[in-house]
């Protein structure tokens, strides 16, 4: 009995201690994950990437961004860092909710007693047309009655009169449009190809002037996003941005108002191997073809 007692013991804890062990999770990991910032508004950098560019492709003051990221120096950005590139939601003081308004109910509700006697039902304002009471017929009833019908007034007649309708209102112009102008003189030597060149090139001779293109704010002057050489960008509005690219010498400073038709730069060759102006307009950070707002020449 002792040994059969000993042995199925061993076989139940050899039972116990074949078994795998429950796999650890690691809870501090997920919840970091879970508390990691992702979707729109926020852009993952890459390699390569630097602030300047991903403000550009955002439609962004790279200042605004290194501000949203708390970035004091826009040259310490890492690949796989997490930026937001959109303003951050604000909410005022107030909240705004939606108050409900119950209807109104025309009569109101009687409580009485069940014991008490039935009250007679009120008229609930109802006019009532008085009675007609019977007259014996006569020949002097009769012609009071030929009489009453002569004299009634006669029916008039009603117009109703057509009222014009209101002419259709223009088409809204939008508030973030802009009312361009081309930004140089010379001949457009390169055009907008979506898989190719993201703007116009435009032919001329070293010192040309380049214009801005419509009022705005220099958001970006110098030469640190690589192909662009001496470049300048002006935020229009929240809709749209527009770059100069390959200047000789820059002419404005960074978060300068500049108007429409002000001379901005130069024409050169910086980060190129002619002399050119590279011309975009980026709407929204994506890049939109020129030819398409700007006037006819």
């Amino acid at each position: 009995m002792i040994r059969l007692f000993i042995f199925g013991l061993s076989a139940l804890l050899a039972g116990c201690f074949s078994q795998p062990p429950a796999p650890a999770v690691d809870r501090g990991a997920s919840a970091q994950a879970a508390t990691q910032p992702s979707g729109p508004g926020y852009y993952t950098v890459k390699r390569g990437d630097t602030l300047y560019r991903i403000a550009m492709e955002h439609g962004q003051d790279y200042r605004d961004v290194a501000g949203w990221n708390n970035i004091v120096n826009p040259a310490t950005i890492k690949e796989g860092q997490i930026l937001r590139v959109a303003p951050p939601v604000t909410v005022g003081d107030a909240t705004v909710g939606v108050q409900a308004t119950p209807i109104a109910v025309g009569g109101g509700v009687e409580v009485r007693s069940l014991d008490a006697p039935a009250m007679a039902e009120p008229s609930r304002g109802l006019k009532r047309e008085p009675r007609v009471g019977k007259e014996p017929y006569s020949d002097e009833a009769y012609a009071r009655l030929g009489r009453g019908a002569e004299n009634a007034p006669a029916p008039t007649e009603t117009r109703i009169e057509a009222k014009p309708e209101p002419a259709p209102a223009a088409a809204a112009v939008a508030p973030d449009d802009v009312p361009w102008i081309w930004p140089s003189a010379g001949k457009v030597v390169a055009p907008y190809s979506e898989s190719g060149n993201k703007g116009l090139d435009f032919a001329g001779k070293a010192g040309d002037p380049v214009i801005a293109a419509g009022d705005g704010k220099v958001v970006y002057a110098g030469s640190g996003l690589r192909g662009y050489g001496e470049l300048v960008i002006i935020k229009h509005n929240a809709t749209f941005l527009s770059a100069y690219a390959h200047n000789r010498k820059i002419l404005v400073k960074e978060g300068q108002q500049v108007a429409r038709g002000q001379k901005i730069a130069e024409m050169g060759n910086s980060d190129a191997d002619s002399v050119k102006l590279h011309f975009e307009i980026r709407k929204q950070g994506k890049p939109v073809d020129p030819a398409q707002y700007l006037p006819r020449r």
